[in-house]
């Protein structure tokens, strides 16, 4: 993205990150070794991209919107987000493990829809654990911190591409049995590729 549009631009590309994310960047991606430094080019007094340090819990206001930072449990620095426009939230998990500090802010706000990541099936369960990864199993659980009486979609991202249906299979499999009984619990689909909605 920086390659393409950056040089179209007459200020710098921000790209806002938690602070161990813009350490990492800096170190393994822009080095002058991997990729340019663009936060340097061309010229350090007008560079092409800027980093922008932000941190769970911030508020952030964009193009009209305000974008909460919501915690994250992962191997590497992540964050979900909340996005709003004065209505309900859009809420994006990133990727994350078991979350409760994540459901007990959610659990706070009114939400529109969820989009939470669901890595691994479940023959990949210790796989999912070790890296801090959601499977079917896990989702269960996590799901179980939902507000009781709070209802709405919950689109599952970040499926591995060869396990996608067993994945999905998976969780339709425990939200249609127990603990939740003989009637669908949660609105549960896959996010598709080209899917758009209106925040």
């Amino acid at each position: 993205m920086v390659d393409a549009v950056a040089s179209q631009r007459s200020h710098p590309l921000n790209i806002y990150a938690l602070k161990g994310t813009i350490t990492a960047l800096k170190a393994h991606i822009f080095n002058d070794v991997i990729w340019p430094d663009f936060s340097r080019l061309p010229r350090g007094d007008a560079p092409f991209i800027r980093f922008v340090e932000i941190s769970v819990g911030e508020q952030l206001h964009m193009f009209g919107k305000r974008i909460e930072v919501l915690p994250a449990t992962h191997t590497v620095p992540a964050a979900g987000f909340a996005v709003n426009e004065g209505g309900a939230n859009w809420v994006y998990t990133g990727d994350t493990e078991r979350n409760p500090a994540l459901w007990a802010r959610i659990n706070e706000m009114p939400i529109a829809m969820l989009v939470i990541e669901t890595a691994f099936s479940n023959r990949e369960k210790d796989l999912a654990k070790k890296s801090l990864h959601l499977s079917p199993h896990s989702l269960s659980h996590e799901l179980d911190c939902i507000a009781e009486g709070a209802r709405y979609p919950i689109f599952i991202t970040h499926t591995k591409p060869a396990e996608t249906d067993l994945i999905m299979a998976e969780i339709q499999r425990f939200d249609q049995t127990q603990p939740f009984g003989r009637d669908v619990a949660h609105d549960i689909r896959w996010l598709c590729a080209g899917q758009e909605f209106d925040l």
